[in-house]
C-alpha cells in the first residue's frame, strides 16, 4: 500500500533565512517518515516598504529588532551552524543587503502556472544566501528563472509588465488578514498551522498525523 501524500503550504519570504532552515528540516523529515508532500509557496513579504536601493543587512537587523552587532554576529554564527546540519551554506558577508522582494514574487506567482515554482523558490534561496546575489534585480531574476527551466524572456516580460502585481498584492494580503505575521509558516494538510522552523522532529510527527489522519 503506498503512503500518503500531504499538501504543505509555505508562506514565506526568499530573504528569510529560516524559511530556508524550515523547509530543509521539513524535508528532512519527509525523508525519515517516507511520506510523500505537495509543497505549494505563498507569499510574504518581511519588508514590504523596502526601498529599490536596499538596506545593509547588518545595519537593517539592528535598526528593525534592536540588536547590537554582537547580538547580530552571533544569529550569524548559530544560522551558519543550523545551515550545516541542513546542508545550506549561508555566507553572510559585511556588505550583504536586504532587499525589497516584491518582482520576486510576482515571478514565483507565474512560476507555479509553468509547475517550476519549487525549483524558483530554492534557487533563489541559494542565489541570496549562498551566492550573495540581488535578488530584486531584474537582470538576476531572469536569470535565475532561466536556470530552473523558467522562458527568460517571459520572465522579464513579467516583472517589466507588472502583471502580476494586483494578483499577488492580494495574496500577501490574504494571508496577513489570517493572521500570518511572521514566517515560515506551514499549514499541513489544510489544517494544521506550524510556525518557525520547527525542528526535524515536530516536522515528523505532524507529518504522520496527517498520514495517520489521511488512511
Amino acid at each position: 500500500m503506498s503512503l500518503p501524500t500531504v499538501q504543505v503550504d509555505i508562506v514565506s519570504d526568499v530573504v528569510c533565512p529560516w524559511c530556508y532552515v524550515g523547509f530543509r528540516q521539513l524535508e528532512q523529515a519527509l525523508g525519515q517518515t517516507g511520506l510523500g508532500a505537495i509543497v505549494r509557496w505563498h507569499p510574504f513579504e518581511l519588508n514590504p516598504d523596502m526601498g529599490p536601493e536596499g538596506q545593509n543587512l547588518r545595519e537593517h537587523l539592528m535598526e528593525k529588532y534592536g540588536i547590537t552587532v554582537e547580538q547580530s554576529q552571533a544569529a550569524r554564527a548559530r544560522l551558519g551552524a543550523v545551515g550545516k546540519e541542513v546542508g545550506i551554506d549561508f555566507r553572510y558577508s559585511d556588505d550583504m543587503r536586504m532587499v525589497n522582494t516584491f518582482a520576486a514574487h510576482q515571478l514565483l506567482d507565474w512560476a507555479m502556472e509553468q509547475n517550476l515554482q519549487h525549483p524558483l523558490k530554492l534557487a533563489l534561496f541559494r542565489a541570496y544566501f549562498t551566492e550573495g546575489r540581488d535578488v530584486s534585480d531584474i537582470d538576476v531574476l531572469v536569470e535565475v528563472a532561466q536556470s530552473v527551466g523558467l522562458d527568460p524572456a517571459e520572465a522579464r516580460q513579467i516583472i517589466e509588465s507588472g502583471s502580476r502585481a494586483a494578483e499577488t498584492r492580494e495574496k500577501l494580503g490574504t494571508w496577513i488578514e489570517n493572521g500570518i505575521t511572521g514566517v515560515p509558516a506551514m499549514i499541513f494538510g489544510g489544517k494544521y498551522l506550524v510556525t518557525g522552523a520547527q525542528g526535524v522532529e515536530n516536522y515528523v510527527k505532524v507529518l504522520q498525523r496527517c498520514a495517520a489522519e489521511a488512511a
